[in-house]
């Protein structure tokens, strides 16, 4: 009896609590002096972390590095997947898988050197060396290979690490395809050993003998053959106008944002837990703004791939500009480092 009281009083505790709640949040006032949520959204990844061990360091072409992970936890994944690296200083930087998926426990990434980046990758070439650990969380597939009888494939320098795996499922399956590669120079372009055993169905262009791919056969091509791409941006944007008048559909992969930012507007964003309101420009991200009034807000790639920067927005119509989230998490959080308002207003858990 005294148990079924208990039970029932708790159960009309909780209740009103959430009540309660909902009413401040209705009402426009701070949650202030509610708890803090047991693990928030805000500046945290629910994506978890694994231990995975360097046992392999390469240099696969100039300025190229490729790691081999080990570790008994590493999940299985498919092609076209990539992996959220945290580097030894902290940062998170994301690279395609561009192993065997039949090598369970093991993953192979490669990391293009480039100078005047932000830092992710003269750190990898610096510090990541033979029995390193590096942290690691499970694989993402924002760029899945779709069963078809037949593709070709447009790689641009480090893309090429996507598109490897997809080569090796293609050609188990029996599907037709062809690869059309670039780079500045033969010496700049990982993986041509590897990609030699496939024969005439690869082409491999480097600008300084070649000058820039010939891309005019894709518009030839009929509704059956997929068109996959990574590389630089000007390259995908060729690739698509390509492939327009065929109709054949085109997948790319991106590891920067998509342009967009034209048409940004100011908005406002409320700080609902620290009571304060910030002015967003049209110029800047929302991330800025919001640092400026709250420095230790956490934030790593600033291109909408690792979540570091991940908050609940309590309020108002988000631009999603990610290609990281569920449909479930952009119902109730976004992105600050790229995603917007859709709205004039928006209310964070911040």
């Amino acid at each position: 009896m005294n148990r079924a009281l208990t039970v029932t009083a708790l159960a009309g505790a909780a209740w009103l609590a959430k009540r309660a709640i909902g009413r401040r949040i209705d009402a426009g006032s701070p949650l202030w002096p509610l708890p803090a949520l047991e693990a928030p959204v805000s500046g945290y990844s629910p994506r978890r972390w694994i231990p995975a061990l360097i046992v392999s360091r390469t240099e696969p072409a100039d300025g190229v590095l490729s790691l081999t992970l080990e570790s008994a936890d590493l999940p299985d994944w498919t092609p076209g997947a990539h992996l959220d690296v945290q580097l030894p200083s902290g940062l998170v930087r994301q690279y395609s898988l561009c192993g065997d998926p039949a090598d369970r426990g093991r993953y192979t990434i490669a990391v293009r050197l480039v100078e005047d980046g932000r830092g992710g990758s003269r750190e990898a070439h610096a510090q990541l060396v033979e029995g390193t650990e590096l942290p690691v969380r499970p694989p993402r597939n924002r760029f899945p290979l779709t069963p078809s009888p037949s593709y070709a494939f447009v790689a641009g320098g480090i893309g090429i690490t996507p598109v490897l795996p997809m080569l090796r499922e293609a050609t188990a399956a029996g599907a037709a395809w062809t690869l059309l590669y670039g780079g500045r120079s033969r010496a700049s372009m990982p993986f041509l050993a590897e990609l030699a055993r496939y024969g005439d169905r690869v082409t491999v262009v480097p600008e300084d003998e070649a000058g820039l791919p010939d891309l005019s056969a894709l518009g030839a091509l009929g509704p059956d053959t997929l068109v996959y791409c990574c590389g630089p941006a000007p390259l995908m944007a060729a690739v698509e106008a390509a492939a327009a008048p065929a109709g054949a559909p085109v997948h790319l992969e991106r590891f920067a944002p998509a342009a967009g930012g034209a048409d940004a507007k100011p908005f406002t964003v409320e700080l609902r837990r620290s009571g304060r309101v910030v002015e967003v420009a049209a110029t800047e991200s929302t991330l800025t703004a919001v640092r400026r009034e709250l420095p230790s807000t956490p934030y790593s790639c600033e291109q909408g791939f690792c979540g570091t920067c991940q908050h609940r927005v309590l309020a108002g119509d988000i631009d999603h500009r990610d290609t990281l989230l569920t449909d479930g998490e952009r119902e109730e959080s976004m992105l600050l480092c790229v995603s917007r308002a859709a709205s004039d207003h928006l209310v964070l858990d911040l």
